[in-house]
């Protein structure tokens, strides 16, 4: 009977299991949207405030952008703010990229490791400016997750 109820146990294990693999399934359904291109962004007039119609569109969208992370916080493996860039190179420094090609990303919950190489960055991206320590970027990103570029 012992083996019953172990066996029984292990079912409802991964029966739940299952539910929760289907939940986070679901979920990365949702915050994978179309790929916004740096080309894309760079077409907003930071100077002049016109956005373009085909950039519009993803305004306050779920939506994937590549880049590189410039992060904003100290430490050294978890950030739950930084700059996403366009080029490696892209140096926040002296000067900093045009507002257009940098997007101000706030991670949910408990952040993001911090990334050395290409990323994608998925999440919600507003047409807005954001000021920062580095200046200021046209876009801002409720980020929900970041992977590895490939």
């Amino acid at each position: 009977m012992q083996k019953l109820i172990i066996g029984g146990a292990v079912l409802v294990s991964l029966a739940l299991g299952a539910i929760v693999f289907q939940r986070l399934a679901a979920d990365v359904a949702v915050v994978k949207g179309p790929e916004v291109t740096w080309d894309q962004l760079g077409k907003l007039d930071y100077v002049t405030g016109n956005i373009p119609a085909e950039l519009k569109v993803y305004d306050q969208q779920n939506v994937k952008v590549p880049g590189f992370m410039v992060p904003l916080e100290d430490s050294q493996q978890r950030v739950t703010e930084f700059l996403l860039v366009p080029t490696p190179q892209a140096c926040v420094h002296v000067p900093p990229p045009p507002p257009n090609q940098m997007v101000y990303v706030k991670m949910s919950g408990k952040g993001a490791d911090t990334a050395y190489g290409p990323i994608w960055v998925y999440g919600k991206l507003k047409l807005t400016s954001k000021k920062h320590m580095y200046g200021e970027s046209s876009f801002e990103m409720e980020g929900t997750w970041i992977e590895p570029y490939n």
